[in-house]
């Protein structure tokens, strides 16, 4: 009897066998592929399958974002439509400045700064005398940029340092678009050269974690999540400990923002903080604030800064409805600098602070 018949029948079955093989880990590959990193899985098994990676977008560079942006700041009209118009009158008497008084207050500004602006503007236009559009504007325009104060420090800290990623946390109730920001921030350090690790410590809301992977697949920066409803300190942990092993320049935090239970938010942002020290310092904490809500983000604000440090704030919803004092009473209020700014719905909308910028759009929405 013949070998070779049952020679070729081993062969075709070890090709079958073979092929099966391939097959289910391809299949396996892609249920596991793309930046879903679970609180357990190094940065090295996150790789997507090859010939099914998300094609990464390349996010424009933020410098000059500001100025690209301004037609859409110049949208935020509270501060700055009518000002030219009433200290331009021919006679500015009482009832003038009562007017610009009310303007002021409703654009945010608080009553502080309001008082301050006044007075400054009511002593340069009598020892001046300036009267032209172009005389007012030009006072308007310097005190209005001593307000928001052009002198603060607003660079983020997102360099490696001491062999070490930068750590970011950024805070805030739900509904500000922290998540969002997160994933734009994102971008904005990727487009400045950096490596990002973005960690999806909020789990109790579903939808954050998933929206938050899909920032970092357009972009390619590993996402380090858990399972929902699990320790958000363990997933910050663990994203600083695979930014750590990765080499990371920058590792940036979500967290939860469940102010209806204060208590137990403002324990739980303690924790992370406190866990994530272990590993490495927390450079920089972001606080999100809905620029629409006015004077009521203060009151948020307030409730944060009682737990950590903030940093710096993040207005959101810039270019809608927002009065533009907001920034002025943000910072007056809790002596910390706005550093980014929220100017629009597309994922390059997100931009770095530039008071000139700001100040010259306002009045730019006054004509």
């Amino acid at each position: 009897m013949s070998l070779t018949p049952i020679l070729l029948g081993a062969l075709a079955l070890l090709v079958l066998l073979v092929a099966g093989v391939a097959i289910w880990a391809t299949s396996s590959s892609r249920r596991n592929r793309g930046v879903a990193v679970s609180s357990t899985t190094p940065l090295a098994e996150v790789e997507p399958a090859p010939g099914d990676e998300v094609p990464l977008e390349l996010p424009e560079p933020s410098a000059g974002r500001m100025h690209r942006l301004r037609s859409r700041l110049a949208r935020s009209q509270g501060l700055g439509s009518g000002l030219l118009a009433l200290l331009s009158r021919d006679v500015i008497d009482a009832a003038t400045w009562t007017e610009v008084e009310e303007a002021l207050l409703s654009a945010d500004l608080g009553v502080g700064p309001t008082q301050e602006l006044l007075a400054a503007l009511h002593t340069r236009v009598r020892v001046d005398a300036v009267r032209t559009p172009g005389e007012v504007r030009a006072i308007l325009r310097d005190e209005l940029l001593t307000l928001v104060n052009p002198t603060l420090d607003r660079t983020i800290s997102s360099t490696r340092h001491d062999e070490l990623p930068a750590v970011i946390l950024v805070v805030g109730v739900n509904g500000t678009g922290k998540t969002t920001t997160v994933g734009k921030l994102a971008r904005v350090l990727i487009a400045d050269g950096h490596n990002v690790v973005l960690a999806a410590a909020d789990t109790f809301r579903a939808a954050a974690a998933d929206q938050l992977q899909t920032w970092g697949e357009r972009v390619g920066a590993s996402v380090v999540r858990g399972p929902e409803g699990g320790d958000p300190a363990a997933v910050a942990f663990d994203a600083v400990r695979a930014g750590i092993d990765a080499g990371a320049d920058a590792v940036i935090i979500d967290t939860a923002g469940r102010l209806h239970t204060k208590v137990g938010l403002m324990d739980e942002l303690g924790k992370v903080k406190r866990i994530v020290e272990r590993q490495a310092s927390i450079d920089e904490v972001l606080l999100v604030l809905d620029a629409t809500t006015g004077q009521n983000g203060l009151v948020q604000a307030r409730v944060f800064a009682e737990v950590v440090k903030v940093t710096g704030i993040v207005l959101t919803k810039l270019d809608g409805t927002a009065k533009g004092g907001i920034v002025v009473a943000v910072q007056r209020e809790l002596g910390i600098p706005v550093k980014l700014v929220g100017l629009g719905e597309g994922a390059d909308d997100l931009a770095p602070f530039d008071a000139a910028e700001f100040v010259d759009a306002l009045l730019t929405a006054a004509n």
